[in-house]
């Protein structure tokens, strides 16, 4: 399997998930202001949405979206129990996660990072962030990560967005629990290899 990554992108996550279950994947590197592979391929030919996380399966297969592409991975190595078994109440608590790093987290921080974003919105788009980061703080009281005392797909995911925190100036230090949990991700071995393996260390 081959696993089309941007450094520090959304695309750590899969990364650190295949870490963690085991799993054996070839790193390609993408330059994501020019589309290119660092053979100079135009990475649109792959996948036309020209956006990471991509994985390319043994048998050819493309598949997009990062918390597709989490459960694909976890789902191949179950006894790693990084994603909840199919068709579970956990397993849609697990999707509900998902969804919600993807909509309200990661779709958050879009604007912050565009030059085009006008600057009078940016304070309007940190303000929601941190509404978000209210709520998650208040779930993670008491927790160790997001499903309980389990490391999931749903924590290498949320571990990754909210490492752009400090990229875009966004303060989070007023939410304790959420700086715990960071801080215990941060330190799992396998989140440290990915680091070291995408130079973010």
């Amino acid at each position: 399997m081959k696993l089309f990554y941007s450094p520090g992108a959304c695309s750590l996550s899969p990364h650190i998930t295949a870490l963690e279950a085991g799993l054996s994947l070839d790193l390609v590197k993408v330059d994501m202001k020019t589309k290119t592979l660092e053979d100079g391929t135009d990475f649109r030919t792959i996948n036309p949405k020209g956006q990471v996380p991509t994985l390319m399966l043994d048998d050819g297969e493309i598949v997009t979206e990062g918390p597709i592409i989490a459960q694909i991975l976890a789902d191949l190595a179950p006894a790693s129990n990084l994603a909840p078994g199919n068709g579970t109440r956990a397993r849609y608590k697990l999707q509900e996660w998902l969804n919600f790093i993807t909509s309200e987290i990661h779709k958050g921080y879009s604007p912050l990072f565009k030059p085009t974003t006008p600057e009078d919105y940016k304070p309007v788009a940190k303000a929601q962030l941190a509404e978000r980061y209210a709520f998650l703080d208040q779930k993670l009281a008491g927790k160790q990560y997001l499903l309980g005392d389990q490391f999931t797909v749903a924590d290498a995911y949320l571990f990754t967005v909210s490492n752009w925190a400090k990229h875009v100036g966004l303060d989070l230090a007023g939410f304790a629990n959420v700086g715990a949990y960071m801080d215990r991700i941060a330190q799992r071995p396998k989140v440290q290899q990915a680091l070291k393996a995408e130079g973010l260390l």
